[in-house]
């Protein structure tokens, strides 16, 4: 193998060396210089839409974009200029004229990369006139508002949307002046290919693409005294959450989030740990009954609403090959007003089911006819991570400084099996260890199978040995690399038995609803994070749980029971491109921010 060449150059009189292939933002980045970027993103191809990021180099006429111009032997960079500084000013007042500059009403206010810059370069007032535009917020789908006064045009949303999901529901359209990102033809999202995934929203930089917020919904039920209040927490909540208080990608702070939702008044806190775990038993006895009975194969997970929306929109001939197994948030919502109401004496009505997940398309799922019963929901309003710890800080509480509590009981028992279920492969590494003791009525030779964990951004086949049986599986994330995973399965190229899908880079460790700043470095801090906790439990297999046991012999008898499926399954339905969302909105629009309501 041959060795890497190293490039010799200096940033601002400072000798450097890096690799070749290197450009001037990442070199300066390795000694500690930040280039100021908008477009910039460490995990998307180069722009160089914004020119934040000019630089002198010794020898140019032109000042040069560091984000995409590479390295070269003797390079001399100067980043400091007056000249670097006033062209820097220049473009950031000109993006500034052409952004809505209402801060404080923001949902990115104290969390924008455009702010963060006006504080650096002190531009507490723009010199330009206001040219932006005059367009509102586009509220047209309950996971995703669209505000195309804040667009800064950086193109981070179009390449995300494009070249990892796949999808392109965002473009740029115009020229000049008249150039902005929009859907085609600039149609409501609803109109459009979006799966509502979210992706857009954690890469942009300022607030033009933001979540549906429901937090003022949730601070209005939590005063209602007639209101049982209980909220349910999702696996990869606890290793990101503590992104937004400071501590290092990946740390875990269940406690004390625990303790947090408890001090803000939710009656019951409960870990979707639990259904994950029911998840489990229920889609693995499900791909044995399809392998022993002839069923339709491969048999492809759907627990992640942005793959399933994804497959109803692009691929309604392959929608039988969906496992009927409602999510663990769809089953828990299901499992709270009834087996849980019925234990407590609770009108169903009479409950506001919350949860709290790292997924924008979440809040899709939960208005799904067919995941309630009798008039309502099973799950009344779905918050993101983000939206978690905009509550927390609402209430004036630092989880960082928070005691640890345990969650509430039996809904509030996961295992390790569980917990994995945040991280791509999770889903699939769980159902292998039920599936393989199910299927043999042995003992696993082994816990992990390192063969299944998946990489950020990719596809990883396997084939699993059953006690002398093979299983040939797949495990993919991101929706591009789905889509070929789907063409090999068409083709014949691929004879699959269970195929694990994630919507986004990493799994749900890296859904839309994460925290701002999410990048592929943090996607597998949380993933480790997940293994390493699930390392640790005493509980790992889904089967063992004994609160799963409990709820089989109490409620559900067996897996795919009657009543199970009547529960706990779920059917999928070919969906057009337009869909009407309106009587959802017009149901949540008195609790939004008073700019999505006009």
């Amino acid at each position: 193998m041959s060795e890497t060449k190293m490039i010799h150059l200096t940033i601002n009189h400072m000798p450097v060396e890096v690799p070749a292939g290197t450009r001037i933002i990442e070199a300066a980045q390795s000694i500690g210089i930040d280039i100021p970027h908008l477009c910039y993103h460490p995990d998307q191809s180069i722009k160089a839409h914004c020119r934040m990021c000019m630089v002198e180099v010794t020898g140019q006429r032109k000042l040069l974009a560091a984000c995409s111009t590479l390295v070269w032997e003797g390079m001399e960079v100067v980043t400091d200029s007056k000249r670097v500084y006033d062209a820097q000013v220049g473009v950031l007042d000109l993006i500034l004229a052409d952004h809505r500059q209402d801060c404080l009403a923001c949902a990115r206010n104290n969390n924008c990369d455009l702010q963060n810059l006006c504080r650096r370069f002190n531009r507490l007032k723009p010199d330009l006139p206001d040219v932006s535009s005059q367009e509102r917020p586009r509220l047209d789908n309950p996971s995703i508002v669209r505000d195309p006064s804040k667009c800064v045009k950086c193109g981070r949303c179009v390449k995300v949307c494009s070249e990892v999901q796949g999808i392109g529901a965002l473009s740029f359209t115009g020229r000049s002046a008249d150039c902005k990102v929009t859907t085609a033809f600039d149609l409501p999202m609803n109109e459009t290919d979006c799966v509502l995934c979210g992706q857009c929203t954690l890469v942009c930089p300022v607030g033009a693409l933001t979540e549906v917020d429901h937090t003022s919904h949730v601070r209005h039920a939590l005063h209602d005294s007639n209101k049982h209040v209980v909220v349910q927490i999702a696996p990869s909540v606890r290793v990101a959450l503590g992104d937004d208080f400071g501590l290092e990608p990946g740390a875990l702070v269940t406690g004390k989030m625990v303790t947090a939702l408890k001090m803000m008044g939710f009656e019951k806190v409960f870990d979707t740990n639990f259904t994950a775990d029911l998840t489990i038993m229920e889609e693995g006895s499900e791909l044995l009954e399809r392998i022993q009975k002839g069923g339709r194969l491969p048999m492809i997970t759907s627990c992640s609403p942005g793959w399933v929306n994804f497959m109803e929109k692009h691929h309604p001939e392959l929608i039988g090959n969906l496992s009927t197994a409602k999510s663990p948030q769809g089953m828990f919502g299901a499992v709270l007003k009834t087996y849980y109401a019925q234990r407590m004496g609770w009108d169903p009505k009479d409950i506001f089911s919350v949860s709290v997940m790292p997924c924008t398309a979440k809040k899709f799922e939960a208005t799904r006819p067919e995941l309630g019963r009798d008039g309502y929901q099973d799950v009344d309003v779905v918050l993101t991570t983000r939206e978690l710890a905009k509550l927390i800080r609402y209430e004036g509480l630092n989880p960082v400084n928070l005691p640890e509590s345990d969650f509430d009981s039996p809904l509030g028992t996961g295992s390790g099996a569980g917990a994995i279920f945040g991280a791509t492969g999770g889903v699939m590494e769980a159902a292998l260890r039920t599936a393989y003791e199910l299927y043999t009525k042995k003992e696993l030779p082994r816990l992990e199978f390192e063969e299944v964990r998946g990489e950020v951004g990719g596809i990883k086949e396997a084939t699993i040995d059953l006690d002398g049986t093979p299983l040939k599986v797949a495990v993919v994330n991101g929706l591009k690399n789905a889509e070929e995973v789907i063409r090999r399965i068409q083709s014949g190229e691929a004879d699959y038995l269970f195929v694990e899908i994630m919507a986004c880079p990493g799994g749900c460790i890296g859904g839309g609803g994460q925290p701002i700043g999410t990048n592929n470095e943090k996607r597998k801090a949380r993933i480790k994070a997940l293994y390493d906790l699930d390392k640790s439990l005493p509980l790992r297999k889904s089967h063992e749980n004994p609160d799963i046991q409990t709820i089989y012999q109490e409620f559900f008898d067996h897996p795919l029971s009657h009543k199970a499926h009547e529960l706990l399954h779920t059917e999928y339905f070919p969906r057009p491109k337009r869909y009407d969302f309106s009587p959802y909105i017009e149901k949540y629009r008195k609790f939004l921010p008073d700019s999505a309501k006009k």
